[in-house]
């Protein structure tokens, strides 16, 4: 017989008043992290379940109640209450012991936004209450292709600007061109933009036939009042929707809206595969991986990844097939209709149409876990000779499974930063990211100084105990060449510490490395007996090794620029656009007024500056190039 662990003090004391009401419940270990977070219409009996002698548990449990040092509840008023409560603590903490729904990729997805002129955009990450959400498509092409189809056959705003409907400036060529209402103008009724913003979502919710047949009921209306070039711009439409039904793959004759779920399992987890069939076609697909699931069971595995799929999901269908039982399928079906705001049906289908379309998604599902899995053995191969690479090259003590990316941004010296970035086994560890405003601001810009502030205040932030920066890296990468790097190995001595540090620069992609020897080093980190200090290790540009640390590098620039241009452009007057020769005041202000911030005005094309009132081409280029040179 196995011997009982016995329990923690503080675990027993807490078993005793655990109450019996509907919540959740989180365990943490000695740190205070959550490792598992549950929910039960009885916390008392669920809770006390896990620790007693009798219980059987999966190895994975049973590692985690070997860890748990103390348990935390959130009482609610129903089991429904405490679904949405669970989802939300998962969310938040993605405790390791809980199934987790891997989402490191961003689909796109169509948005008809809630304004008084909606517009029809593309995002990456539709925001809740911001309009109706159609998606997410398989690629961003899909879209690009969806949404030029829009412009043509529907007289949407071209420009992607929003608009009061009072006249604010006057037309466009779109306009006159009839591929705008021209709600800019003034000249776009509220209840003729409705009518087309409603054939356009009838369109995306697949409901092209009903569409087609609308648009050919007012052809015929245009011809029998002679407003022959109206019904050859409606014959033109019809043309374009009948294009698209033909492409279109008929899944299902109902006509209905549903998500089709499978889940297939091997040695490294889970995948599931969603089809996402609207009005009987099929618009898209998409394939998730779960975390934490190689050693649960198919169906906790789905009801997991519905639970926090949902959650946050733009759209919940009428009806969703599942390819198992799930244990909460009826409080699920209830907090599905309950986000719809209408009847929503989860079944397991047993025959005809439903479990062919399960079985549909599951050869889906298996060809993405395959492509998966050879994706992660690739990956991991390549990481271990870029880890290998750069032990040996740079001769560490340990492997580099952890590197830190350092670097300063700034402008003239204003609004200094530093940033650290951080990757782990290869992979960006992003949690662990961290920025810096530099206090130091000389008249004149002196990076070395700001590199060597930046250090300190890592490597003593560890040496204080601050939790934020508990780990020290296996090599710290220094953005830049020997003047970056003798500040960074200043600091680093001053503490009395030896963490291993690697210069890059930027040219010609050359390692810079501290050379061997007692003599300690310069004071001034910039003066030039620095360089016979140091060893140069050139590794091939295409080597595994060298490239992590570019991108490293890189990744260390883009989070030090994006912290930097915050600070710089936080005043509202923005000083940025002060600096534009030709662009005062009043124009600043349109500007700002049309697109919200600077960083929205980077993005914008020239044509999208241009159409701001009173800016002429010329100074679009200018505000343009200004602003992605700066």
């Amino acid at each position: 017989m196995p011997k009982t662990r016995a329990l923690p003090d503080s675990v027993a004391e807490r078993l005793k008043s655990v109450p019996g009401s509907p919540g959740c419940y989180l365990y943490r270990d000695e740190k205070g992290e959550v490792l598992y977070v549950g929910k039960a219409i009885s916390l008392k009996n669920r809770v006390r379940s896990y620790f007693q002698p009798s219980a059987k548990h999966s190895p994975r449990i049973a590692r985690m109640v070997a860890r748990v040092q103390d348990i935390e509840w959130i009482v609610v008023d129903s089991e429904l209450e405490a679904l949405v409560l669970e989802c939300n603590l998962i969310k938040e903490h993605r405790p390791p012991y809980n199934v987790l729904l891997r989402d490191d990729k961003s689909y796109p997805y169509i948005v008809v936004t809630k304004e008084a002129y909606p517009r029809v955009l593309f995002t990456r990450h539709p925001k809740r209450g911001a309009g109706k959400v159609f998606g997410p498509y398989a690629s961003t092409w899909a879209v690009r292709d969806t949404l030029r189809l829009l412009h043509k056959v529907f007289p949407l705003i071209p420009c992607g600007k929003s608009w009061s409907g009072r006249a604010e400036q006057k037309p466009c060529l779109y306009h006159h061109l009839g591929q705008c209402l021209a709600p800019c103008a003034g000249l776009s009724p509220k209840a003729e933009y409705a009518e087309v913003i409603g054939q356009v979502q009838r369109f995306l919710e697949g409901k092209e036939t009903g569409l087609i047949d609308e648009l050919r009921a007012e052809m015929g209306r245009q011809a029998e009042e002679l407003e022959f070039e109206k019904a050859a711009k409606t014959r033109d439409r019809i043309a374009a929707l009948e294009g698209v039904l033909e492409k279109q793959k008929v899944l299902s004759g109902d006509g209905q809206d549903r998500d089709v779920l499978a889940v297939v399992k091997d040695d490294r987890g889970s995948a599931v595969q969603i089809l996402y069939i609207r009005g009987g076609r099929l618009i898209g697909q998409r394939h998730y991986m779960l975390d934490g699931s190689r050693e649960v069971a198919p169906g906790e595995a789905v009801q997991e990844f519905v639970k926090q799929y949902y959650a946050d999901a733009p759209e919940v269908p009428r009806e969703v097939l599942l390819p198992v039982e799930i244990v909460e399928r009826h409080i699920v079906q209830s907090w599905l209709r309950q986000k719809r705001g209408s009847a929503v049906t989860v079944e397991v289908p047993q025959g005809g149409e439903g479990l062919r379309l399960v079985e549909l998604a599951a050869q889906n599902a298996e060809q993405a876990l395959r492509a998966f899995s050879m994706e992660l053995d690739q990956k991991e191969a390549w990481v271990e000779e870029a880890v290998g690479q750069l032990t040996e090259a740079l001769a560490l003590p340990t492997p580099a499974l952890r590197i830190e990316g350092y670097d300063i941004s700034n402008t003239q010296g204003k609004a200094p930063v530093g940033s650290m970035v951080v990757a782990e086994n290869g992979e960006a560890a992003k949690a662990e990211y961290r920025r810096f405003k530099v206090r130091y601001t000389p008249e004149s810009p002196d990076d070395f100084a700001m590199m060597k502030e930046v250090v300190t205040r890592r490597l003593r932030a560890y040496l204080d105990g601050d939790e934020k920066f508990a780990r020290l890296p296996d090599l710290m990468m220094i953005d830049g060449g020997k003047g970056q790097l003798s500040a960074a190995l200043a600091a680093r001595d001053a503490l009395g510490l030896t963490v291993p540090m690697v210069g890059l620069a930027k040219k010609q992609e050359i390692l810079y490395l501290p050379a061997q020897g007692p003599e300690p080093l310069p004071s001034d980190a910039g003066e030039e007996g620095a360089s016979p200090r140091f060893r140069e290790v050139v590794l091939p540009l295409t080597s595994p090794g060298l490239m992590l640390l570019r991108r490293l590098r890189d990744e260390a620039h883009r989070f030090a620029l994006a912290y930097h241009r915050k600070l710089r452009d936080k005043p509202i007057q923005g000083s940025i656009l002060d600096e534009i020769p030709g662009i005062g005041p009043k124009k600043r202000r349109l500007l700002l007024r049309t697109f919200g911030s600077i960083e929205a005005i980077r993005r914008a094309s020239v044509e999208e500056i241009a159409a701001v009132p009173t800016l002429t081409r010329r100074q679009a280029e200018s505000v343009r190039e200004f602003l992605r040179r700066d």
